[in-house]
This record gives structure tokens, C-alpha cells and sequence, in this order.
């Protein structure tokens, strides 16, 4: 890390300060970042203190749900479920391997456009660079819940194991879609909580970070463990813009978009 830093400093083609996005506040990277960064005196600030919601049950793995849900809300889900299987049998799998992720990832691009996403045109589709790195990238599975023949409810996420204390497993959920056609019977909650079974069913994973909005009104009362995360501004050399006036002029441009999105959802409900 300290490699990295010096020679990006000495880069003259790079700007003087560097923005790290969603860094972890706590663990083994963060403990290392705050080390070099005191060891070499670097100039640094935090900006978008934020927490979104992280599966990490422990050694409390069995009767995670029934603990993060209350008894009314579970007995909701369960009314909603048979819903569901109203309309067509309820089954999750789980797809691993190249040939069937790339025929699973077909249907989840078709299903995340066709709905609000594809309005907006944040789908997958509308985006080539992020389309192509979904597919070809890392070792992944999919969970998914069908109803009949076709998808009501696929998800996709990732996962990676590395030595730390121990072997433990990490992973991250991606995207999630469904049928918005069955959005009474809640679907995305219901495959999110047979997600959480399945995987705390095995001894791994260690934490599944849900890579969701802070607040997010879903996930947030389902994984109840929170990651805390912040943007990094770190100055790489000495440059005209005091560091202060960079931080100044960070703060005003989060606060910027911030307004510019809170008319936006204001324009969107009218």
C-alpha cells in the first residue's frame, strides 16, 4: 500500500490528491491505510460516513431470522409465500459454473430491464462496461426463486476465500430483480430470506456484505449487522489547492448532488 501511494505521488500525470470510495472503517485494510498513512505523515480526510447492512451471524448462525424478524413480520412473509405459490410452485436454487451462470445471467438481464430499472436506465443492460464485467469476472452463483417456467426473483452474488484467522469466506451480493407484476407478494424479501437459510445452512460463509444504500428499506431489516464505510481523500503531494480548500470544496460538491437528487425524487412523485 505504501508502494502504491509513492508512486502514484511521484506520477505527475495523476492528480494531487486521491479519492478512495467506500473504504471499511474497520478491519485489516483499514488498520494498514491508517498506518501508512501516519507512518508517512500523508494528509487525509473522511467524507459519506455511512452504514449498510452486513450478514455476519458468528457462531449464532441457526435462528438468524427468527431473531432479525419479528414474529408478525415472519407470519406476514409466510402469508405472502403462499401468495406466491398461488400463482406457480416456489423453488431457490442456487447455479454454479460458467456454462448455466451465463444462461441465469441471460434471464436476470432480461427480467432487471423489463421493469422500473429499465425505465430509469440503471438495468444492467444499459451499461456495457458493467454488463461485460458481470460475466466475465470472478467466481459467482446465483440464487434465484421461479415460479413456472420463468424467473420471478434471481440475484446474483459473489463470493472469494482468503486466509485470515483462519479460512473464511466473503461475499457480496450484486443485483436483485423480480417480476414487479408479483410485487405484493414481496419476492425480493422472500428470496433474500431463503438466501440467508441457505447460506447459513453451511458452515461459510464468514459475512455477506450486502453492497446496499445506507438505510436501504429492505435488506436493513433482514441482515441486521452493519458495515461502516466513508470516503478517503488522500493528498499524494504538494499542490496550489490547500488541502483544507480541497476539503471545503468536497464537502460543497457532495452537498451539490445531494440537493440535486432530492429534487429529483421530488419530480419523480408528482
Amino acid at each position: 500500500m505504501a508502494a502504491r501511494l509513492d508512486h502514484l505521488s511521484h506520477d505527475l500525470a495523476m492528480p494531487a490528491r486521491l479519492l478512495l470510495p467506500l473504504i471499511p472503517e474497520h478491519g485489516a485494510f483499514a488498520k494498514a491505510l491508517d498506518r501508512v498513512l501516519a507512518g508517512e505523515s500523508r494528509r487525509y480526510a473522511a467524507f459519506g460516513h455511512h452504514e449498510r447492512a452486513l450478514l455476519a451471524p458468528g457462531s449464532r448462525r441457526e435462528g438468524y431470522l427468527e431473531r432479525a424478524m419479528s414474529a408478525g413480520k415472519r407470519k406476514e412473509l409466510r402469508r405472502q409465500r403462499r401468495r406466491l405459490e398461488d400463482v406457480a410452485p416456489v423453488t431457490f436454487t442456487t447455479t454454479r459454473g460458467a456454462p448455466d451462470i451465463e444462461a441465469a445471467l441471460k434471464d436476470f438481464l432480461v427480467l432487471e430491464a423489463s421493469g422500473w430499472k429499465g425505465l430509469a436506465g440503471t438495468a444492467i443492460v444499459s451499461e456495457p462496461s458493467v454488463k461485460k464485467f458481470r460475466a466475465e469476472r470472478g467466481r459467482s452463483a446465483r440464487g434465484r426463486g421461479t415460479g413456472a417456467d420463468r424467473p420471478a426473483v434471481p440475484q446474483r452474488h459473489r463470493g472469494r476465500r482468503h486466509r485470515d484467522a483462519g479460512e473464511r469466506e466473503y461475499r457480496w451480493c450484486w443485483k436483485i430483480a423480480y417480476n414487479e407484476g408479483l410485487a405484493r407478494s414481496s419476492p425480493g424479501v422472500q428470496l433474500i430470506c431463503d438466501l440467508t437459510e441457505s447460506l447459513l445452512a453451511a458452515p461459510g460463509p464468514a459475512r455477506v456484505d450486502s453492497c446496499a444504500a445506507a438505510g436501504h428499506p429492505m435488506i436493513d431489516h433482514v441482515w441486521r449487522e452493519r458495515l461502516a464505510l466513508s470516503d478517503r481523500l488522500i493528498a499524494l503531494r504538494p499542490s496550489w489547492l490547500p488541502f483544507a480548500l480541497a476539503c471545503r470544496i468536497e464537502t460543497l460538491r457532495r452537498r451539490a448532488i445531494a440537493k440535486a437528487k432530492a429534487v429529483r425524487d421530488r419530480l419523480r412523485q408528482r
